[in-house]
């Protein structure tokens, strides 16, 4: 039995694990990817011949410098690294705690046994459907950015970038920098929005000067960045051809005569991301709302979540990026093993955690966005199931929140399990905000399971 296992090997997984490890802990690190760094730190096949793999990222010794702490912890028997190992359930298990995960691509049974458990599952992209995003072409923000980091490939030549969020910036310089034409960054939130955090971005000048690193390369590239406007249509046959974007009021709506079409052969879109807590909601982990109307975990100054035993670090707390996370990791690790954190830690976590807050803030999508969707629309693509059907069962069969919409309609029950679709359909079903009460989905599964594994269960657990 491990003192720890952390389920996840990004930055605050990585950084968690070897600090745990360090003060005397037998962890094991668990993750679905086959190399640590989680989504941030992405890795180019190796039989792509990557010279410089750093080229592509921000903060790269700080990720380096833990990675060369594994292999070494790993090779002195303080740390189990098991990669490819996607954890679908973590149990009570007397005292201690049972993980059971799918295991590599023949998807074997895992099972695990720990005292203490850190949730590290960090985060997905936030998407809001619009008529024309089902095209190829179209993909994630943050998917063509991972497209360049582990493919060294681009979606496509002339690449608008939009969505909301400080991350369109980065992938539209990196895009660039690759070789692609971006004809536009489309940020739907306006930048004025900042004007009411003048103290946190105070106190971060590196975040400042790093967004000032991001606005000057579009500028020396001639990317237009046109704020308060957003993609309403992607239009194409085979795959994506132009894009309709159109500005938008403070509420996110359309304002009408403003419309301009952009040719282009691929879409990058996301607006911001969204913590990713099955495993810890499916333990009953009390959640909170976050600045960006996203649900997150609450947690202690020690980041113990409200179950005892589970901690969690990085972006299931709330979105704050790789700096933030890797923080949070050292001061569990710290808490885990019985350890004051150094007070340096916590006062660097309020700084970051308050710019996060700025950040969250003023990118919140509005609730005007709706607008841009006609009823043939596609919002669940798992299950095909269009905007039109999901304004039948509001206003027709009485659906008040997303889960009765899901009993209605499917939305939700296709193979990414409303990730794709779950703010779409909340907002169309008009449910509370999380700040008025609003809780996330409690699944029992976190990801797909064979069978087999839920028959091979103790009695006790099947």
């Amino acid at each position: 039995m491990s003192d720890l296992a952390i389920v996840g090997a990004g930055p605050a997984g990585l950084a968690a694990a070897v600090t745990a490890a360090g003060l005397g802990l037998r962890v094991t690190l668990l993750d679905a990817g086959e190399r640590p760094g989680g989504q941030y730190y992405r890795h180019p096949a190796p039989g792509l011949g990557a010279d410089r793999p750093e080229a592509l990222h921000h903060g790269w010794a700080a990720f380096a410098s833990r990675e060369a702490a594994l292999r070494a912890h790993v090779s002195a028997g303080r740390i189990t690294y098991l990669p490819g190992h996607h954890v679908w359930t973590v149990v009570p298990d007397g005292g201690a705690w049972t993980l059971h995960a799918v295991a590599g691509p023949e998807e074997a049974a895992a099972t695990l046994h720990a005292r203490a458990v850190l949730l590290a599952t960090g985060s997905y992209e936030r998407q809001l459907p619009f008529p024309g995003w089902t095209l190829p072409g179209v993909v994630g923000a943050g998917g063509a950015q991972a497209m360049l980091k582990s493919g060294l490939v681009l979606p496509g030549k002339r690449i608008v970038v939009a969505g909301s969020g400080p991350l369109l910036l980065a992938v539209a310089g990196s895009l660039a920098a690759a070789g692609a034409r971006v004809p536009a960054v489309v940020e739907a939130a306006a930048y004025t929005g900042y004007a009411g955090h003048v103290p946190a971005l105070l106190r971060n000048p590196g975040k400042l000067a790093e967004a000032a690193t991001y606005g000057s390369a579009l500028l020396h590239r001639h990317i237009r960045l046109l704020a308060r406007h957003a993609v309403t249509e992607a239009h194409g046959t085979d795959r994506v051809e132009a894009v309709t974007v159109a500005r938008l009021d403070r509420d996110w709506r359309p304002v009408p005569g403003t419309a301009r079409r952009i040719p282009c052969d691929a879409l990058a879109v996301g607006h911001g991301l969204v913590p990713q807590l099955e495993l810890a909601t499916g333990l009953g982990c009390a959640t909170r709302a976050g600045a960006d109307a996203a649900v997150a975990l609450a947690l202690d100054a020690e980041q113990r979540t409200s179950v005892p035993g589970i901690w969690s670090a990085g972006e299931t707390g709330g979105i704050g990026g790789a700096q933030l996370a890797l923080l949070e990791g050292e001061i569990a690790a710290h808490a885990i093993a019985g350890r004051p954190a150094p007070a340096t830690l916590a006062r660097r976590r309020a700084r970051l955690r308050a710019f996060a807050d700025a950040m969250g803030a003023a990118h919140r999508p509005g609730s005007g966005w709706t607008g841009w969707l006609r009823d043939d629309t596609d919002v669940c693509r798992c299950e095909e199931v269009r905007a039109g059907r999901i304004r039948e069962a509001v206003a027709d069969l009485g659906a008040r929140d997303a889960r009765t919409v899901k009993l209605l309609t499917r939305c939700g029950m296709g193979w990414c399990q409303g990730r794709m679709c779950g703010p779409a359909v909340a907002a169309l079903a008009g449910e509370a905000a999380p700040s008025q009460g609003a809780k996330p989905d409690r699944r029992p599964l976190s990801c797909p399971v064979p069978l087999r594994h839920l028959a091979e269960l103790p009695p006790a657990e099947g």
